[in-house]
């Protein structure tokens, strides 16, 4: 197919390109070592084996986890499910049934919050203000004895906004609740905070990191020798310590162990390259008097959500279509056409809310023609 005419992708909060090294190992892994990693008796079997194992410590090495503290999911989603409602068990044991976690979630966390809700949890729901952040303080306000989880995300997957999750790591260094991340859109790319070895539970998605879609990871961390109690929520084979059966997808898993290894080795070459773009793309914006989403000091380099003035987004997806491609919202719930809960959080109006769109891409991203961008939306004014 010639795509030499197709407009330029920039929608990488939804899902990225392949790496093209990830690519080829992910062919690799399809059509030679195609063998089934619990097969022992021979050399297919082997080889699967030492892939999977390879790839554990390519994950682990992006957040300084241990090798044996990776679970592979089918994605961020199922790791967000496995996180919280793999608690359920322990939390009525326990007596500890109340969670904390915030009104701008992905659906992949608020739905499974919802589902505990409805098995007796008592749920406690932080707002944000305009900054598009959830202040430290208001977990620790939030914070009860019988506390059992506090699920915050690491960055927006709508505004770019980074949460504070380091320091409510420091927060939690005397107190019991687990602490869990949905870091979709920030594992990878952002290192230092998911570093921390107070956060218990990790959950990733390979298709934001330049790897297939249907692989991520839960990352469980171990508290000196106490692993979490964490039940399955699916049964059958007993993989991946018994979290989380079924056959092991090898050749995914071996795609996204790589695209974990060249986001480490190439993190300072890639920052590099979507900060220009960032540059080029604020440079020519800024001539359209745009109203910019959240606190800009705490936002992802290579994510921009902005609106206009009476342009209602929709209009201008369609004005822009056959330059570049971009959302105005999350892409789990693009089909919905309802304001976004994030920007409504945020305290924006309706209107405000319908008129934002988000620009996300990535060092893969070619030159934008941001004269022309700039051109088309003008002559909606």
């Amino acid at each position: 197919m010639n795509t030499s005419r197709r407009p330029v992708y920039l929608d990488c909060n939804a899902t990225t390109p392949i790496e093209p090294k990830v690519k080829e190992i992910l062919i690799r892994y399809i059509e030679e070592e195609f063998g089934n990693e619990g097969s022992r008796t021979h050399v297919y079997g082997a080889s699967a084996k030492q892939a999977v194992q390879k790839a554990r410590g390519q994950v682990a090495n992006v957040v300084n986890a241990k090798r044996e503290e990776v679970i592979f999911t089918s994605g961020a989603t199922e790791s967000n499910n496995l996180a919280i409602l793999g608690l359920e068990k322990h939390g009525l044991k326990s007596g500890n049934k109340h969670i904390i976690t915030s009104a701008i979630e992905h659906k992949a966390v608020l739905e499974p919050m919802e589902e505990m809700e409805r098995r007796g949890f008592d749920v406690t729901y932080l707002q944000p203000d305009h900054s598009g952040r959830i202040k430290t303080q208001q977990v620790a306000e939030a914070l009860r004895d019988d506390t059992l989880l506090i699920s915050i995300m690491h960055a927006n997957n709508e505004t770019g906004i980074i949460q504070p999750i380091s320091e409510i790591a420091d927060l939690l260094n005397e107190h019991k609740a687990y602490l869990h991340t949905d870091a979709a859109q920030s594992f990878g790319k952002v290192f230092e905070a998911l570093q921390h070895p107070r956060i218990d539970f990790i959950s990733a998605s390979g298709h934001k990191l330049y790897a297939p879609k249907g692989i991520g990871t839960l990352i469980v961390r171990r508290r000196g020798f106490s692993k979490a109690p964490l039940s399955p929520i699916i049964f059958g084979g007993g993989q991946e310590r018994g979290l989380r059966p079924g056959t092991l997808p090898v050749a995914i898993i071996a795609a996204f162990g790589l695209a974990c290894e060249l986001a480490v080795k190439n993190q300072d070459v890639r920052f590099r390259s979507i900060i220009a773009q960032r540059s080029a793309a604020m440079t020519a914006l800024n001539e359209l008097n745009i109203r910019l989403s959240g606190d800009q000091t705490q936002v992802m380099p290579h994510v921009v959500n902005f609106s206009i003035d009476g342009i209602d987004s929709e209009a201008l997806i369609l004005a822009l279509k056959d330059i570049v491609a971009i959302s105005n919202g999350s892409a789990c719930t693009a089909h919905s056409y309802t304001p976004s809960h994030v920007l409504m959080a945020m305290g924006m109006t309706k209107n405000q809310a319908e008129e934002c769109v988000r620009l996300s891409w990535s060092h893969l991203t070619p030159t934008v023609d941001w004269e022309k961008l700039t051109s088309r939306i003008k002559s909606l004014a």
